[in-house]
């Protein structure tokens, strides 16, 4: 074992289960942004049936990031935390709010308004917050010795505002994107309006961001443009370009699933950038991986743990979306 690099193999571990929770809780926020332009009734009834079975389980993911984050890497779980609390706290408190607004809405019909617009507020704080949390990690983050150095208002800045726009945005095309795949009827035209919107202003997002990271340090400039970096990132915004196109053609043609399944590989591929722009830092800008790491033995005993659990998850999260596949109804599953 004293050959693998152990930080490494944790930094990819919590690079998936980040991923992992946003392409699947990113649709169903992305449904709760959606919902003030459903009609109340059978379309609302039928996005919230479309992602009942499997909502919750996709949090999983957040737990497991976050605790992998702590256990594997505790010097930036500690600095990172303290430099964040304000839109960790808010997004800890939207995904509350729209977890509460998801039950309630079923079991208090005659309040259903005010739980429709707390699903609705709850979801777009919780993007919102995330966005900006990514943003402020992605701009750096000042350490002086073994702690936070900055102020309390250090992750509130123009590009911060940018990411958490355009992770909303994000979250919306795939919420939009999901009920064109599980919807029939009104809420799939109403879907596929939205999405064919939502698209260009991701795409725009997406290129906006891309255009500005560099200029946020040095050494993310060196990552993406140095010789002969650039001849592997260059692929990047390339492939972005073939599946922004893929994805309008899609749209217009007509398709239910392709549409989703092209988000998910925007999305991915925009993740994709932001390893190459942070790697190998663990809090960008201060510390790598290899000095905010546990001590070896740790490490492989997590890695133990997380070799049997991970396959778990993976199988009882598969198992759900095949049984709940196909396309849904206001009062349920076909």
């Amino acid at each position: 074992m004293d050959s693998i690099d152990l930080s490494t193999v944790w930094a990819l571990l919590i690079a998936f289960a980040v991923f992992a929770y946003v392409v699947m809780d990113g649709f169903d926020l992305g449904i709760g942004l959606l919902f003030p332009g459903l009609k109340p009734g059978e379309e609302r009834d039928a996005a919230m049936n479309s992602v009942a079975p499997v909502w919750d389980g996709n949090e999983t993911w957040l737990i497991l990031g976050g605790g992998g984050l702590f256990a594997a890497f505790p010097l930036a779980y500690a600095v990172v935390l303290p430099a964040l609390y304000d839109p960790i706290i808010a997004m800890l408190l939207g995904l509350i709010f729209r977890g509460v607004a998801f039950e309630f809405r079923w079991r208090d019909p005659g309040h259903r308004a005010f739980w429709d617009l707390a699903f609705f507020g709850g979801s777009t704080v919780a993007a919102f917050a995330q966005g900006v949390t990514l943003g402020a990690l992605l701009q750096g983050i000042s350490v002086e010795g073994r702690a936070y150095g900055g102020g309390w208002w250090d992750w509130l800045t123009p590009f911060s505002l940018l990411t958490g726009v355009s992770l909303t945005v994000g979250y919306g095309l795939l919420g939009a994107t999901w009920l064109v795949m599980k919807t029939e009827g009104s809420a799939r035209t109403h879907a596929q309006r939205m999405s064919l919107r939502l698209g260009v202003m991701t795409v725009a997002a997406i290129a906006l961001v891309s255009a500005w990271t560099p200029f946020l340090s040095e050494a993310y400039a060196t990552r993406w443009f140095a010789f002969p970096n650039v001849l592997l990132t260059a692929q990047v915004p390339l492939l972005l370009v073939i599946g922004s196109v893929l994805f309008f053609r899609s749209l217009k043609g007509g398709r239910d699933r392709v549409p989703f399944l092209l988000a998910l590989g925007l999305f991915g591929l925009s993740f994709v950038g932001l390893g190459i722009s942070i790697y190998p830092d663990a809090v960008p800008g201060s510390l790598t991986i290899w000095q905010t790491a546990s001590p070896p033995s740790s490490q492989l005993f997590m890695l133990v743990g997380a070799a049997v659990l991970i396959p778990i998850i993976l199988a009882y999260t598969g198992y759900a979306y095949w049984v709940f596949r196909g396309k849904v109804g206001a009062e349920g599953y076909h």
